[in-house]
């Protein structure tokens, strides 16, 4: 079987190691945006991969946490890879690199400080393409099972007698 990837003489191996010594955060292709520096990679359907390339970057840059994988951010922001929001989030894409050009940066995913980075999202956040990534962002990333131990959240306690019979007096850091 011959993959795209190999047809042009790169195995997926290549180009994720290449990307890697290159420095990028993630690997853009035909329909998919991958980590360079862990095992996942998703799938684009409405948006342009590099769309979401900024989209993870961007969720990143606004809820930042080191300790969350960037794996969690893509499924975060995998909502708004649809066909009734690629035109709107196409175009806050667009306005965000503006702003990233603006401040003398080829785009926002080529801006290497999260210090810059912050400033770029700072220009933009009183806009609605901003706000609604933000407020998605909480539902988006908080809401998912697998990021919550790496928080200490236990999880919902209602369907287990609640907490007063459960962790409500084991806190070991007060």
């Amino acid at each position: 079987m011959t993959t795209p990837l190999k047809s042009r003489g790169l195995t997926r191996r290549q180009l994720l190691s290449l990307s890697a010594a290159a420095g990028a955060s993630f690997v853009v292709g035909t329909g998919f945006v991958a980590s360079s520096n862990a095992a996942w990679a998703m799938e684009t359907a409405a948006l342009k991969p590099e769309t979401m390339a900024t989209l993870i970057q961007m969720a990143r840059d606004i809820y930042p946490h080191d300790q969350v994988p960037d794996q969690y951010y893509a499924v975060a922001v995998k909502g708004y890879d649809s066909a009734e929001n690629a035109e709107q989030v196409e175009a806050g894409v667009a306005e965000l690199n503006a702003a990233a050009q603006a401040a003398g940066h080829a785009d926002y995913l080529s801006i290497g400080w999260e210090e810059d980075r912050v400033a770029v999202l700072k220009a933009i956040e009183g806009g609605v393409f901003f706000q609604t990534v933000r407020a998605g962002l909480v539902t988006g990333l908080y809401n998912q099972k697998e990021v919550w131990p790496i928080f200490g959240y236990q999880g919902e306690s209602f369907s287990q007698g609640g907490y007063i019979e459960r962790g409500f007096d084991d806190i070991d850091w007060l």
